[in-house]
């Protein structure tokens, strides 16, 4: 399956062809994709509790995962993935403007994501005050 999540996919049939929207769930088991604002089914919420109220709720219902095609944020055009293959890493590509749709990816641009390492403890010792020995002053002078 090459759409993801947080993908911005248009929809190119059936009645809410045209549409874009992000998507907002994946099943690959299933072949399909929920798509946000598209698909709209209302369903019936039973009151579960005696203080809540029945109610008609609409939600987004999935679409088939060939019904969609995935939006090219660089060029704004709907497209079909192209996979390059970097030694051992896969990304996926716009074939007509050759940006790469992963994000966690920066191949060429020399934008690697580096893994933060985590911070060194350092033990902050107290400085220990030395006994300053004062002198008796010449008018406290015992004779």
């Amino acid at each position: 399956m090459n759409v993801k999540l947080n993908d911005n996919v248009l929809v190119i049939t059936g009645k809410y062809a045209g549409k874009q929207g992000k998507v907002i769930a994946t099943s690959p088991k299933n072949g399909t994709v929920t798509v946000e604002g598209v698909n709209i089914h209302k369903k019936a919420q039973k009151a579960r509790k005696a203080n809540e109220v029945s109610k008609i709720v609409e939600m987004e219902a999935p679409l088939d995962v060939s019904n969609v095609m995935v939006v090219c944020s660089a060029c704004d055009k709907a497209i079909r993935i192209k996979y390059n293959f970097e030694g051992k890493v896969k990304h996926r590509v716009c074939p007509k403007c050759g940006a790469v749709l992963d994000k966690a990816y920066a191949g060429k641009a020399g934008k690697s994501v580096k893994k933060e390492e985590p911070k060194k403890r350092v033990r902050k010792r107290a400085k220990k005050e030395e006994a300053v020995t004062e002198a008796p002053a010449d008018g406290d002078k015992a004779e």
